[in-house]
């Protein structure tokens, strides 16, 4: 079943889902933009629990315990977008690669709800608008037993653009 989607504009560290994704490098040990949020208020474990699961690559996911944020959330969904390169690369499928793979986790470890972030539309380049067009398109196709997904934008730009994906537009 597919799940119900919703967008809200947002800090992503303070979403009430059993789960939230963390826009990712390969190490998991953190970085900039929403990785560093999340990293900055799940506390310093975040980071040791994520590099005793490094690498990962790019299009695969994998989760650890939140840590310090606030429940309901239990679990943090590391995943690791494609670096944009003129999308010759398989950048695209890659991005799906990354909704598919967090379903698939959230599903193993129970998650009913789970919030994203905009994966790879910061420092890796990914066209915001190409990005929500796929997020919308994989997190709708992809079978789950996830009952609601959260696209948590980080911008009003972000927003209307995840909106506008989820119109059908």
């Amino acid at each position: 079943m597919a799940p119900r989607i919703e967008v809200v504009l947002g800090d992503l560290t303070e979403q009430d889902t059993d789960a939230l994704v963390t826009a990712a490098n390969e190490s998991l040990l953190g970085g900039g933009g929403v990785d560093g949020a999340v990293h900055r208020a799940a506390g310093p474990r975040l980071a040791e629990a994520g590099g005793a699961l490094a690498p990962c690559e790019p299009g695969d996911a994998v989760a650890t315990p939140a840590f310090d944020l606030f429940p309901p959330v239990r679990h943090v969904i590391h995943t690791v977008g494609p670096v944009w390169d003129g999308g010759g690369y398989g950048e695209a499928e890659i991005l799906a690669s990354c909704y598919r793979r967090c379903l698939a986790v959230a599903d193993r470890i129970g998650a009913a709800s789970v919030a994203f972030p905009a994966i790879a539309t910061g420092v890796y380049g990914f066209p915001a608008d190409l990005a929500a067009r796929i997020a919308v398109d994989t997190l709708t196709g992809t079978p789950t037993d996830v009952a609601l997904v959260r696209l948590v934008a980080f911008d009003a730009p972000s927003h209307a653009l995840l909106r506008a994906a989820l119109a059908g537009g």
